[in-house]
């Protein structure tokens, strides 16, 4: 099915406008999973493609669903049109992986560069000011734990990409949601039904736990060295990661050794971890951001303010000891 739909049934022009041009169709080209579609590691090795695009598209189109405002989905839209190939990746390339922010560099620059954006916003009577920091919007984005259109949005689909939830079920707990006020007073995406806003919260959680899992960490590291290793060599430019995977595959592939690189990446499939390495080439210990999301119910709170299962949960997750070794295979 197309999940857009269950946020809205039809798109407004002016998104549609926006996603013809270059920058975002771009992202039809960069995946939301970072690099670890590309692995045979069980988790990941039959799940669908799922784009930088489609995940932007469905930001916007929540945004526009609860705030029918051109400005707040417009930023929505384009708040990863700076994101390079294969996305997080890269921040481990720049040494930015425990915060995730450097990826986001770019967008404004971006946006002010193109005449096909800037024509739509003046036809809209907005400024690239206007649309190019999504931060500024509570709907399109806020501070975790809070729920965002952009959380909501890639735990959907991640979580049926996952196999750890249906869009059926998606769409009665998507249904649930409205716009409220939460604890600071601050607007925010809220739950009214505390049984829904328990489930959602379990499965976020779930996917939470596999983004941080070790085949994820271990893929996303040993990538961003085989980047690393192409910009050495020259087979590779900095610009070239603001380009697409396929062309930056493709110069990969080009490059005999960088191909043989490419190809052992593409045949991990195991892990294993130890708290120090053996004599065995390939061990790395590698940190990574816990995102996590702990929704808001009207009259109830948060989640973990009601629910003492899911509070010991997080509460475990976001404590958990990544400080040993991986090894992938």
């Amino acid at each position: 099915m197309d999940y857009h739909s269950i946020y809205q049934t039809e798109t407004p022009t002016f998104l549609t406008q926006l996603c013809d041009s270059p920058p975002l169709r771009r992202l039809r080209d960069v995946g939301m999973n970072c690099g670890c579609e590309y692995t045979a590691f069980p988790r990941f090795i039959s799940i669908a493609r799922y784009t930088r695009f489609e995940h932007s598209l469905g930001a916007a189109l929540i945004v526009w669903r609860f705030t029918r405002d051109e400005a707040q989905a417009a930023a929505a839209l384009l708040h990863d049109v700076a994101t390079p190939v294969f996305a997080h990746v890269v921040d481990f390339l720049h040494g930015d992986y425990l915060e995730q922010t450097a990826t986001e560099s770019g967008t404004a620059e971006i946006i002010r560069a193109s005449a096909g954006i800037g024509g739509i916003l003046r036809a809209l009577g907005l400024r690239a000011e206007d649309v190019e920091d999504y931060h500024r919007y509570p709907v399109a984005d806020n501070d975790s734990p809070r729920l965002s259109a952009d959380r909501l949005d890639y735990t959907c689909g991640n979580a049926v990409n996952f196999g750890l939830s249906t869009w059926e079920e998606l769409a009665e707990l998507f249904a649930d949601l409205r716009v409220g006020r939460n604890e600071y007073g601050g607007t925010e995406l809220v739950f009214h039904d505390a049984d829904k806003a328990a489930r959602f919260a379990a499965i976020a959680l779930e996917c939470s736990k596999i983004y941080v899992c070790d085949a994820d960490r271990y893929a996303m590291q040993r990538l961003s060295e085989l980047l690393r290793a192409a910009l050495a060599a020259g087979a590779l430019r900095e610009e070239d990661l603001a380009s697409t995977e396929t062309a930056v595959i493709g110069k990969l592939l080009a490059d005999p050794p960088l191909a043989a690189e490419w190809a052992a990446f593409r045949a991990l499939s195991r892990t294993e971890r130890a708290a120090a390495p053996d004599a065995r080439d390939g061990w790395r210990r590698i940190f990574a951001k816990h995102r996590r999301i702990d929704p808001y119910v009207e009259g109830r709170g948060r989640v973990s303010a009601f629910d003492p299962g899911f509070a010991s949960a997080l509460t475990a997750f976001m404590n958990e000891d990544l400080d040993y070794y991986v090894l992938g295979e």
